[in-house]
């Protein structure tokens, strides 16, 4: 199962492309990169992102926040949150392979016949008590 990457394309103009490709060169990263901070941005944030022209953001809001906000995670914190990650992954697989052995046993019942046995074919003979099934 897992994160399946989804691609998402739009056009833009010429001008905006080459700004955009700088942007990337400057950073050393490709233009998927860039596209994917922001968009991963844009989720963290519920679309609260803002676009700030560079000596705006270096000389601050006034108001003592930067953009992006930052916030220090304790380490214990980001080990944990992975070993859920790995626990969950674990679980997951797990689940996986009972629905294929679930799967496995209802293809073994439906090619399957009836096996049941039959308590008076046993005995192998008629007898005059009533017989009884079971199930």
């Amino acid at each position: 199962m897992g994160n399946k990457n989804k691609t998402i394309s739009f056009r833009v103009n010429e001008d905006a492309f080459e700004t955009l490709r700088e942007i990337a060169e400057e950073r050393d990263l490709s233009l998927s990169a860039v596209f994917r901070d922001y968009v991963d941005m844009l989720v963290a944030h519920d679309g609260q992102v803002q676009v700030v022209p560079e000596h705006e953001l270096e000389g601050g809001s006034g108001d003592g926040t930067s953009f992006p906000p930052k916030v220090e995670v304790p380490k214990s914190f980001v080990r944990e949150h992975e070993r859920l990650e790995l626990e969950a992954e674990h679980l997951r697989e797990q689940l996986d392979e009972h629905k294929r052995y679930v799967n496995h046993l209802r293809e073994q019942l439906e090619e399957g016949g009836e096996d049941v046995i039959q308590l008076e074919d046993l005995d192998g003979g008629e007898s005059d008590e009533p017989s009884f099934r079971l199930g």
